[in-house]
């Protein structure tokens, strides 16, 4: 990602001012409602952004939208999505408009039945590649964050954005990116990434030298010239850099977040540093470790429906099994969120608790308590659906009370 990608100056607000229609209400009738611990049939009324009430039966009033039995779910929250990225390169050495990258990626999201998203940018940079395995490693995040929050402020965005800065302990200047962003940027999660080959995701480093010979067509020579360079930035860097990003969390008001945590010592640090939750852990023993440590658990849908992870670690579904998996995340797919969590409702027999990894409890992780829940008095974040060969078909979605999708 160059950082001629973010177009660091968003357009002038007044260009993109949009004033939005007063809420009215709507009722969605004759659902299949997933509710905590149940679904019943019955209708939902939103009314000025909230959920107003919830009824039982199948009879559709007057003026009511009838589901015809379709289902009904609190919006989708999505705590780690690299899929921004994406829309601001589309294909290798294509730069896109930041603010359109935005918009477009947000229009995908609200299509999939996301109605809150933590945007996940990286921070933390090379500036000497070794072996040029990493072409498109530079500094992009201060730019698209602006573009994010600028789009917010106008109200121009289907879906509710927050930002989520990915902190890459092995890299040049993550602590002086980090320095870039401040309490109004609302920063809301952190991630202490740390790609060290050798380690946590590539701790095969034949997956390592798969991965990034088969991306970027490096020789066996710029390959090993690569692994030796980032082993020396983690040597120089790696503990210093570590604590700059628990401290400078901390300073954001930002929650914390582990990353391919595979030992319980991973775990053990990361209750340490005061971790809030765990992406991705790449071992069962890991995942077991983060349980007794009270640390949710975060893994990929793409990983539940691929069934297993393309790097070699635990499948997901295996986590779900022993009861180890808490949230699913779309990671870089949007669509893999309501098919995941399918998916996973299928194989548990159990559809609410299903639905909860992807809406009460990456909402709960995240701090959000008036969202995730098909709840009177709740945001009236709400998504339709039917399902089609397993596959959730997205009918209606309702971002704050609006139609959005």
């Amino acid at each position: 990602m160059t950082e001629s990608a973010a177009l660091a100056s968003p357009p002038p607000s007044q260009a993109l001012h949009s004033k939005r229609r007063p809420l009215g209400a709507i009722t969605l009738a004759n659902a299949r409602l997933v509710l905590a611990d149940e679904v019943v049939t019955g209708s939902i009324r939103l009314e000025d952004g909230r959920i107003a009430g919830l009824d039982l039966g199948a009879g559709v009033p007057p003026g009511a939208e009838d589901c015809e039995g379709q289902y009904v779910i609190p919006g989708l929250v999505e705590l780690h999505t690299d899929n921004l990225e994406r829309h601001l390169m589309p294909r290798p050495g294509v730069t896109w408009p930041g603010a359109a990258a935005v918009l477009s990626h947000d229009g995908e999201l609200a299509s999939a039945g996301i109605t809150t998203v933590f945007d996940a940018v990286r921070v933390g940079s090379m500036r000497n590649t070794g072996g040029e395995a990493k072409k498109d490693y530079s500094k992009y995040a201060r730019g698209v964050v602006d573009h994010i929050n600028a789009l917010a402020a106008e109200a121009l965005t289907r879906v509710d954005h927050r930002v989520h800065l990915r902190a890459e302990v092995c890299s040049e200047t993550v602590l002086e990116e980090l320095d870039e962003f401040g309490v109004q940027d609302r920063v809301a999660i952190v991630s202490i990434m740390d790609h060290t080959p050798g380690q946590r995701q590539f701790a095969d480093l034949s997956k390592f030298r798969q991965y990034h010979q088969g991306k970027y067509r490096l020789t066996d020579a710029e390959m090993q010239a690569h692994i030796d360079f980032t082993h020396g930035l983690y040597a120089r860097w790696g503990a210093a850099h570590e604590e700059g990003i628990v401290a400078r969390a901390a300073a954001l008001g930002a929650r914390l977040a582990s990353h391919d945590d595979t030992t319980p010592e991973h775990v053990a640090r990361s209750r340490a540093l005061g971790v809030d939750f765990a992406e991705f852990p790449t071992t069962e023993v890991a995942a077991a470790a983060c349980r007794a440590a009270g640390i949710p658990v975060m893994m990929g849908a793409p990983n539940v429906l691929r069934g297993g992870s393309h790097s070699g670690n635990v499948a997901a579904m295996t986590l779900a099994e022993a009861g180890l998996l808490d949230v699913l995340s779309s990671d870089y797919a949007p669509s893999a969120l309501v098919m995941g969590m399918l998916r996973l409702g299928e194989r548990l027999d159990d559809l609410p608790g299903a639905v909860a990894t992807v809406t009460a409890a990456p909402a709960a992780a995240a701090g959000l308590e008036d969202r995730g829940q098909l709840s009177e008095g709740l945001r009236a974040d709400v998504v339709r659906f039917a399902e089609h060969d397993s596959i959730g078909v997205i009918t209606g979605v309702w971002s704050g009370g609006r139609k959005v999708g």
